[in-house]
């Protein structure tokens, strides 16, 4: 197994001098939820400080909380639930799943998006309620867009619609919700996706390719920081290649996490890990 190379930095895009509005990244953010509102926040303040343009939706069942992220974002567009999927075709990538619930289904009826899901959704697949509902209809629809799925979504997503396209953020728990045992290569090669497997030292894997990933501390373990790190990969996604993308994340969060640890020990949180990423980026990426 061999350790990332940070000279695969220098592999990553850097916008031109003469590039335009748009062309350096739209990034799609599907997520949050009643009890996790702050998750798709910490991912859409990152993703704002490398892409060009960040839409945001929240699940439909949430529109109290999207009224909230209008008062509080600024550097992106509100999504109406019934033009998601519009923005989502203008999307480079989509990251789906920070902050969502495993909710029961609720009106669904009312729900103008997911009014063909009855004939997709099998029986057991209902059973996970809305949150899968709207994960597997997307996942199924859109193949070919650019994903990553984090958080709520990996654990109710149908692990059958892993493909090359995809990139998947589990820590340990949600890995074996979908994988149960299965060592992280053979599950990358029969899935096709690429693996963020988080922990004290993350593990990329995408076929035969398999880095790990040494930078970070105690300091991130909490809350937030796995929000950060879907939304720092889905933002590189959006012009990079997905083991680029996910390896040079990882490594970039871990280091900005390691600068804050150097400067407060581990009393930071992920507010400060999104400021941190921006310095970072700003000093290696050059």
């Amino acid at each position: 197994m061999e350790k990332f190379d940070p000279k695969e930095l220098k592999k990553l895009y850097r916008p031109g001098k003469n590039s335009h509005k748009g062309e350096n990244g739209k990034l799609l953010v599907i997520g949050g939820s009643e009890l996790f509102h702050s998750a798709s926040l910490w991912a859409l303040e990152v993703a704002s400080r490398i892409v060009d343009m960040v839409f945001y939706s929240s699940v439909p069942v949430n529109e109290a909380i999207v009224r909230k992220q209008k008062e509080r974002f600024h550097d992106g567009i509100i999504v109406p639930k019934d033009k998601l999927e519009e923005y989502l075709q203008e999307a480079d990538c989509i990251l789906i799943g920070p902050g969502m619930l495993r909710s029961r289904i609720r009106g669904i009826k009312a729900i103008k998006l997911l009014k063909d899901l009855r004939a997709f959704a099998p029986k057991e697949l209902m059973e996970k309620g809305e949150t899968g509902l709207l994960v597997n209809y997307l996942l199924k629809k859109y193949p070919n867009k650019k994903w990553v799925v984090d958080g709520g979504a990996l654990q109710v997503m149908d692990k059958n619609l892993l493909n090359e396209k995809m990139i998947i953020t589990p820590h340990h728990q949600e890995y074996k919700i979908l994988f149960g045992s299965e060592p992280i290569e053979p599950a990358a090669k029969k899935y096709g996706c690429t693996i963020v497997l988080k922990g004290k030292e993350d593990l990329i894997c995408q076929g035969d390719k398999l880095v790990i990933n040494q930078t970070g501390n105690e300091g991130m373990t909490k809350g937030g920081t796995g929000d950060v790190l879907a939304g720092l990969v889905a933002a590189l996604y959006c012009k990079n290649e997905a083991f680029l993308a996910a390896s040079c994340g990882a490594y970039l969060n871990g280091l900005a996490g390691d600068r804050l640890y150097k400067q407060v020990g581990r009393y930071f949180n992920a507010s400060d890990l999104v400021k941190e990423i921006s310095r970072v980026m700003g000093e290696v990426l050059t």
